[in-house]
């Protein structure tokens, strides 16, 4: 440190153990401000400037980007605590972290996806992958599911189908589930070939509002109806199947009767169905290993099998 106390830029850089290089670009930037020039012209610091220099680099250490590092120190020179501001960027910074891992998790298993299957079957998968993002979207099976429900259905009511109807793809996948998400982004993104996607009877005949309380009602019989899948329960009567008729007879206006019954095995019967959306779904958000988790599809079938046999023995 020369007489009047301050060091030249090469000083500083000695006791910081950094370049002048890096000294210069930080000074360039406005973070670190020299105290004053030399009769040369050269920069001269002050002894608070290896504090700070040394407080930037712990921060450029952390990856923080340039602007949250100015915004801490901006906040250091006023003379606020900066620890609020060192939370909320090292908070996001997490976020973001956590974003790159789970897009890094996504492509290692879809290249293990791509290295390990058959010759005959890469073309066809690398088409598949190639087309989803990483981390995977569900915006694609929201979309196809908002075009699905009827029109003008109260949007609290599509949040809550959809929380239940679009799976959250796992953070940490194996290439199988891999492969079943991009299945279902492209089963989901494919073009319709009619006008509309084929809907269900009960889009019709409930209506917006009706189809709010059905859906409603459908979510609650299929809890039921999962935890006696879970159990390997036989399809058959009981508070899940009598939660399922009740459901649809209040968005009919209708009384549930051994008719109504009838008819509305029937027309589950002949509704159009999405199946292979629903085994996707299966393949998805099970773990590995373990036995698949019910489904709003798998528990639909399971109830419309025990409404059908209750019927056929009433008939």
């Amino acid at each position: 440190m020369s007489y009047d106390g301050l060091w030249g830029i090469g000083e500083l850089s000695e006791h910081a153990g950094v370049t002048v290089k890096t000294v210069r670009f930080y000074s360039d930037r406005g973070l670190l401000p020299e105290t004053s020039r030399s009769p040369g012209g050269h920069r001269r610091y002050g002894p608070d400037a290896l504090d700070r220099l040394r407080l930037i680099r712990s921060l450029r250490a952390l990856d923080l980007p340039l602007p949250e590092v100015r915004r801490i120190l901006d906040a250091q020179d006023r003379g606020c605590a900066e620890g609020g501001v060192l939370e909320d960027a090292v908070a996001g910074r997490l976020r973001a972290l956590g974003s790159e891992l789970r897009a890094l998790r996504w492509r290692e298993a879809a290249l293990r996806l791509v290295r390990d299957c058959p010759p005959g079957e890469r073309a066809e998968r690398l088409r598949l992958v190639g087309a989803v993002a990483a981390p995977p979207s569900t915006a694609a099976p929201a979309r196809f599911w908002r075009a699905w429900l009827p029109p003008r259905m109260p949007a609290r009511s599509v949040a809550a189908f959809l929380e239940v109807a679009v799976p959250r793809p796992p953070d940490d996948p194996t290439p199988a589930q891999v492969l079943a998400f991009a299945r279902l982004h492209a089963l989901t993104t494919r073009p319709c070939t009619g006008a509309a996607r084929p809907q269900p009877e009960a889009h019709r005949l409930a209506g917006a509002r009706g189809a709010a309380v059905l859906y409603a009602g459908l979510a609650e019989a299929y809890e039921l109806a999962g935890d006696r899948l879970r159990r390997d329960g036989e399809p058959g009567p009981g508070e899940a199947l009598d939660g399922f008729v009740a459901a649809y007879a209040s968005a009919y206006g209708a009384r549930d009767t051994p008719d109504f019954r009838r008819l509305l095995s029937g027309q589950l019967a002949a509704d159009p169905r999405i199946d292979r959306y629903w085994e996707l779904v299966a393949e998805l958000t099970t773990p590995p290993g373990g036995r698949p988790e019910p489904t709003p599809g798998s528990a639909h079938d399971w109830l419309l099998a025990a409404l059908t046999a209750q019927t056929a023995t009433t008939a």
